[in-house]
């Protein structure tokens, strides 16, 4: 009966996640909590996630140039996801505190005026990627032909930022007022009308044009404006914890000015790890672009793998912050502990499952023989850390939801640039190790990383954050 009462039980509770639940998250159980938050993060992650996936593994399907140009593309796009994970971070973590604090107009008044941020930084990053899309090519070490195929895959994603920018935002509205589930169901819509254009607009299947590596753009810029839409609804209609009001409607440049302080420490938090993100491509594009389409493909199943682990950071930090409004430090910090063994006991499993079967999930996106062999490789090579990443990630995500995104850019600057780029340069081009060695680095770096992390957490002073 007992067995009985828990499989009912957690059927429950995973049903309750998934419709979204009105639980008030700085009280009760702290295990069920995570739990609630984390399952449709989780979600919410790989339908953002899916994307990418779609769009390479039907681009894969056109050549090794196509996919090298969507992969550099993404690289490159990390500029947009820098800017749009700073802000979100600043807004889930004011989102959050005003939530603890029981004050859900304050954070209405925050969510509009982080809409409105976005919506105008957008518009100068459109008009980089849309006219400089040749030395952006050439500056990522592109061959010709890779350049050649994707100046109109980078036109149309960059040109349409706004819609990326939108998504993580409003999402991050709702993650920091515990409506997660919101954010999960917008992300499905998305995805569903991309996994169904794509293809059509690819290969030109039915009515639809033949458009190549571009309809892939167009197809992701259409199922992301839907998913927009459809936030927009939910906030106006009076269906999340952050009531969005006509009188809010308007600018207030105190607000925004706490929100561009706060994100500032985030977009540079994200900056340079992007940035080192993008070099490390370019290392790697020296060695040609079967080594950058291997790659490629490794970060986009690394990526599906490290979901639930997203989805338990993100959860961290919703619950920093409203327990924090809630001035309940130390049910904050249990909850940050919480999600990082989770986490960890969690990658191990990923770990094996790389170690063994890299070279079967690589052959899912791509039977090129010169393309495989880099991409098992940067499976296995960067899998050997994860247990380290797994506190990592939480750990990082806690400062965000507590207001401190300064201690994890003081942290990537360390090792993502002082460490990181130098000892793939090393390993790279002066061992002989070849593209592996920028493999190596990576695990070694980002493992440096988590117990720096896991320490300076250790020293609370996150808890007196003001936000």
């Amino acid at each position: 009966m007992n067995e009985q009462a828990q499989t009912t039980g957690f059927w429950a509770t995973l049903r309750e996640a998934v419709r979204g639940s009105e639980q008030d998250f700085t009280q009760g159980s702290i295990g069920r909590a995570i739990f609630l938050l984390s399952v449709p993060m989780v979600l919410e992650m790989a339908m953002e996630s899916l994307f990418g996936i779609v769009n390479v593994y039907w681009v894969a399907h056109l050549g090794k140039e196509q996919a090298a140009a969507v992969g550099i593309t993404e690289s490159l796009l990390t500029i947009v996801f820098t800017v749009a994970m700073g802000l979100s971070m600043a807004t889930t973590a004011m989102v959050a505190r005003r939530i603890g604090e029981k004050d859900a107009e304050g954070a209405g008044r925050i969510a509009v005026q982080a809409i409105a941020l976005g919506f105008l930084i957008s518009l100068p990053i459109a008009s980089i990627g849309v006219f400089l899309q040749g030395p952006l090519f050439r500056w990522m070490n592109a061959e010709a032909s890779v350049a050649a195929v994707g100046s109109g895959y980078i036109r149309v994603i960059f040109g349409s930022n706004v819609v990326i920018m939108l998504l993580f935002l409003i999402n991050a509205i709702f993650r920091g007022a515990g409506d997660a589930a919101i954010a999960m169901r917008s992300l499905w819509i998305g995805n569903i009308i991309n996994l169904i254009l794509d293809p059509c607009l690819i290969f030109g299947w039915g009515p639809f044009p033949e458009l190549g590596v571009t309809g892939s753009a167009v197809a992701t810029t259409i199922g992301r404006g839907c998913a927009v839409l459809y936030q927009c609804s939910r906030l106006l209609g009076g269906h999340s914890r952050v009531p969005v009001q006509l009188r809010n409607l308007s600018f207030d440049f105190g607000v925004m000015r706490s929100l561009l302080q706060m994100s500032v420490g985030g977009m540079l938090q994200m900056f340079v790890a992007t940035a080192a993100w993008m070099m490390m491509m370019s290392i790697i594009g020296k060695f040609g672009s079967a080594a950058q389409a291997g790659y490629t493909i490794a970060i986009r199943i690394i990526i599906v793998a490290l979901l639930p682990s997203w989805g338990m950071s993100n959860a961290g930090a919703t619950l920093v912050g409203q327990n924090l409004g809630a001035r309940q430090p130390e049910r904050a910090e249990k909850s940050v502990w919480l999600a990082g063994h989770s986490n960890a006991v969690f990658l191990g499993g990923v770990t094996f499952l790389f170690v063994f079967f890299a070279e079967f999930l690589v052959r899912l996106f791509t039977d090129d023989a010169s393309v495989i062999p880099y991409g098992v490789d940067a499976l296995r090579y960067m899998s050997y850390g994860y247990v380290f990443y797994g506190y990592g990630m939480v750990m990082a995500a806690a400062f965000n939801g507590a207001g401190d995104t300064w201690t994890p850019t003081l942290l990537n600057l360390i090792c993502f640039w002082a460490m990181q780029i130098p000892l793939a340069y090393a390993l790279a081009l002066g061992t002989g190790l070849n593209a592996q060695g920028a493999f190596l680095a990576i695990t070694i770096c980002e493992s440096i990383l988590a117990v720096l992390a896991m320490v300076m957490f250790r020293r609370g002073t996150w808890k007196s954050k003001v936000v």
